[in-house]
């Protein structure tokens, strides 16, 4: 982390016993870019080779592609950004680290089950999943927004500043 960052937690110059803030959001964002890039090359594999340079000219294998890569791009925001809002009040436990396992699984299952040309278990699995997780984050900030004491602490990664 920058000087600033250490000062801000009152840490020496060396990393150890810093405290990390929003550990599952910061790896499920590398697992994102991560599984982003392999989308996007998975893409630009199939352009260089047959010199397409705008669109998918026809090619479907192309246009499955792209619209996994376009759905991953639709859904990930908004999951990250609940993640990162949950973490954030809550710390993170356990089931957090869960839904982001399955959440980057679901995103790798659904990228490959969008090269077939009919429905396969992996698109379905991988949408479904998707989903699961996304509703089940949506359920657990509105529980955690409303459901908690109308006294507001300081969450726990702002306490640890």
């Amino acid at each position: 982390p920058c000087p600033s960052a250490r000062r801000a937690y009152g840490g020496a110059p060396s990393n150890r016993g810093m405290l990390m803030l929003l550990p599952i959001t910061l790896t499920l964002a590398a697992a994102c870019a991560l599984i982003n890039f392999w989308l996007a090359v998975r893409c630009a594999r199939i352009r260089v080779g047959a010199k397409l340079l705008h669109g998918d000219s026809g090619n479907m294998l192309l246009a499955r592609r792209m619209r996994a890569h376009a759905n991953f791009i639709e859904y990930t925001p908004i999951v990250l950004i609940l993640f990162g809002l949950i973490e954030m009040a809550i710390g993170a436990p356990l089931w957090l680290w869960i839904g982001a396992m399955i959440y980057a699984l679901a995103r790798i299952a659904h990228g490959f089950g969008m090269d077939a040309d009919k429905p396969t278990v992996w698109r379905a699995g991988g949408a479904l999943l998707t989903w699961i997780v996304m509703l089940g984050l949506a359920v657990a900030a509105l529980y955690i927004a409303y459901g908690a004491t109308r006294a507001v602490p300081a969450p726990p990664a702002m306490a640890r500043v």
